[in-house]
């Protein structure tokens, strides 16, 4: 199927086990980039490090999206960091919304 309607050859395609485990490592990295500055910082301080370095790692997958795909550097960079961070301040929002608080 994938020769014949994507014109890819199977075994050409990486390891699935390989895909599963990186996938994992990198949402692990992630996911814990935003919650070290609490761990170490107070609340208020926690709060801006952990947005500094969640656009910092956004920015930093857009770059390297970029180097994949061949696309611009800064705009891959900017375009992921919009995404992340419009996901977040949604997730803020309602999260505001149903009265959920720190």
């Amino acid at each position: 199927m994938a020769r014949e309607e994507l014109g890819l050859n199977p075994n050409d395609l990486g390891s699935p086990l390989i895909a599963a485990a990186s996938s994992f490592v990198m949402f692990a990295i992630g996911a814990i980039l935003p919650v070290l500055p609490y761990l170490f910082l107070a609340e208020g301080a926690a709060f801006i490090a952990a947005a500094l370095l969640g656009g910092a790692g956004l920015l930093a997958v857009g770059g390297a999206v970029a180097r994949i795909t061949g696309r611009s550097g800064w705009k891959s960079a900017l375009r992921m960091l919009a995404i992340g961070g419009g996901a977040a301040v949604t997730t803020y929002l309602v999260g505001d919304l149903i009265g959920v608080s720190a």
